[in-house]
């Protein structure tokens, strides 16, 4: 599906004034007046938060990948520095969807800490809004949606060679313009790095995307557009094959057809095609076959008021065998079955008035999996009051609906419906919006979630000391609550001096079965980070980025079943920075030198406390992990 939609402009164009017989015909005429036009596109949710790829490029810790910057979105907890998984206003990492022009990706960043599976190129924003989202559904947590970049006119190429990997992405209309094909890969070289390096690890990881589209007659658009990854993990054995650890692949295949029925009606018709494939060792494995038909109107009923609406049906079909691990939890919460959901959307982006916008919508869902049936009704609606040219206040509230779901999504890897029936939580924020000038935008949201029924392994568990039915049991269920307060200001990335500043306070408790209440095991109060780019000229621009967060709390139970908070553990601190050296060719052709580092100052993070003897506090010291330290040389260019 193409994305389409206008931006909000403001257009500068002359008149030219008229000559007359005593004007001087070599002197400098005075300078057009310009005429402001104002381009109205629909309102978006009260909270969501967008960057574009150009703008993500420049932040340093991101390697140029558009998603990665949501760790520098306030709200988004980190599970450890350098992983790209998170909480996200208190809501677990496996309730975050992770969407490719609407297509859900069952693994975004390869092995979970490498590069994300979509070449940089392929982006041209994205897009995380937290708490309910009808048009995409199923996901309590937030979805973070990466759109496509639209066909060009003109032939495009991109490539980029790092100490890890290569990429190349190209572009090229034909039919004179009616038809537009791209293709992108990108490979990596770790398996003949680690074996020059004499490592005894063994990895290897590729990806790669197409599209092709064709105009068949004015406003009638068919394509087809296909992406997939690949993963490989496995430890070296001397005198016998590689151990295996995992081994990962995904594919899809979208068939489209998009038609304009004219200016003010768009219908959007979509056949997706999934395989996703996880592998262990001794032939344990997990396969999900998928089918998924969805259809989208988008109506702009008056100047004020658009209306999207449609439906989307999934067929799965998953194979499960991981008998071979001897009949773990971990097995026992996964299975072999067909599931099926049907969901329904309507959402309604209005102005009200020439101040008020609001952005109303409800999703139905009805799941069949393994026998049990599930059916959820989920409303929202989202606000804005423009109180001032510069300044507003924003609200929003509502419902969200999740199947069962897994510490982190990986390609294979979903519970059904009888491993404890649908999540569900009610999100509620309200906040106020300044834009000082053209250049600056600040931000503040409060916000409070009930989670109801949750799979929260890691933040039901405990840090260093685990429950009796911990991060064993991936079928607990918990109830629970988040609030916090988010704050932001964001200065445009394309300016001499771009800044990128969060801060996020925030609390998260859980209620086990036993009514017992208790942090996160993932409750950070304190998060804040801090990016900052300058451009020296001359192709010269360099960038700085600080990463803060206070510890989580190592959570301890009594004799008498009461858990308490132990103690916090340390904080952590990160610093990244980005250095970049850029020649231009003609008018669109370039070259960079770009060298890079995450977590400069090799620091390594407490997770826990190992004892030696558990009566003794005195045999207890840190357990840490990492440091997960990455530094990169690269070549980027395009043309």
């Amino acid at each position: 599906m193409l994305a389409t939609g206008c931006a909000a402009a403001v257009l500068g164009c002359g008149v030219p004034h008229a000559a007359r017989a005593d004007d001087d015909p070599y002197s400098e005429p005075p300078p057009p007046e310009p005429i402001e036009v104002e381009v109205r596109e629909p309102p978006k949710a009260a909270d969501a938060t967008t960057f574009t790829r150009a703008e993500v490029r420049s932040i340093p810790g991101t390697f140029g990948d558009p998603f990665r910057v949501i760790e520098s979105i306030p709200g988004v907890v980190p599970l450890l520095s350098g992983v790209p998984y998170y909480y996200v206003r208190g809501a677990p990492p496996g309730t975050v969807s992770y969407t490719l022009d609407g297509i859900r990706v069952p693994l975004l960043f390869h092995l979970g800490l490498g590069p994300s599976v979509v070449h940089p190129a392929l982006i041209d924003s994205v897009e995380m809004t937290p708490g309910p989202t009808p048009e995409t559904g199923r996901a309590l947590g937030a979805v973070v949606a990466g759109a496509l970049t639209a066909p060009r006119e003109s032939f495009r190429v991109e490539g980029n060679l790092r100490a890890v990997d290569t990429g190349v992405f190209l572009e090229a209309p034909f039919a004179e313009g009616r038809g537009d094909a791209l293709v992108s890969g990108r490979v990596s070289y770790t398996a003949l790095l680690f074996s020059l390096l004499n490592s005894s690890t063994v990895l290897n990881y590729w990806d790669y995307a197409g599209r092709a589209s064709y105009e068949v007659e004015p406003g009638h658009r068919v394509g087809i557009f296909g992406f997939g990854a690949y993963d490989y993990l496995a430890e070296k054995r001397e005198g016998a094959p590689d151990e295996l650890l995992v081994d990962t692949t995904f594919h899809r295949i979208n068939l489209f057809y998009d038609v304009d029925i004219d200016g003010r009606t768009r219908v959007e018709h979509d056949i997706v095609l999934g395989w996703d494939e996880t592998d262990f060792a001794e032939g344990a494995e997990a396969i999900d076959r998928s089918v998924m038909l969805r259809s989208t109107l988008r109506k702009k009923a008056t100047d004020d008021i658009e209306v999207r609406t449609g439906f989307d049906i999934t067929l799965d079909r998953y194979d499960i065998d991981l008998s071979r691990d001897g009949g773990s939890d971990f097995t026992r919460f996964f299975g072999t079955r067909n599931d099926v959901a049907l969901g329904l959307f309507v959402v309604a982006p209005m102005f009200v008035g020439p101040r008020f916008s609001m952005v109303p919508g409800l999703r139905a869902d009805l799941l069949a999996s393994g026998g049990e049936i599930a059916l959820s009704l989920d409303p929202s609606l989202s606000a804005r009051v423009q109180v001032a040219p510069s300044f507003a206040l924003e609200a929003k509230s509502g419902l969200a609906s999740q199947p069962p779901s897994f510490i982190v999504s990986g390609p294979g890897f979903r519970p059904g419906l009888d491993k404890g029936g649908l999540q569900r939580s009610f999100t509620s924020s309200l906040g106020v919006s300044w834009k000082p000038t053209r250049d600056w935008q600040v931000d503040m949201t409060g916000y409070r979630v009930g989670f109801f029924d949750i799979n929260d392994a890691l933040g039901g568990g405990t840090s260093g000391e685990a429950f009796p039915d911990g991060l064993g049991n991936f079928e607990n269920r918990f109830y629970g609550t988040s609030i916090g307060l988010e704050l932001s200001a964001k200065r445009r990335l394309s300016r001499s001096l771009g800044a990128v500043l969060s801060y996020g306070l925030g609390r998260s408790q859980r209620t086990d079965d036993e009514d017992r209440v208790f942090p996160s095991g993932f409750d950070r109060t304190h998060v804040a980070t801090a990016a900052l780019t300058y451009d020296f000229g001359r192709g010269w621009r360099a960038g700085l980025k600080q990463v803060f967060y206070t510890g989580t709390p190592l959570l301890q139970q009594l004799s008498d079943g009461e858990v308490r908070v132990k103690k916090r553990l340390p904080p952590f601190y990160r610093l990244d920075w980005r250095l970049e050296k850029k020649w231009t060719m003609g008018k669109t052709g370039f070259v960079s030198f770009v060298a890079e580092a995450l977590n400069t100052f090799v620091a390594s993070e407490v997770v826990g406390e190992e004892c030696a003897d558990a009566l003794d506090p005195e045999t207890c010291g840190p357990s840490k992990i990492g440091p997960v330290a990455i530094p990169s040389l690269g070549v980027e260019g395009g043309y």
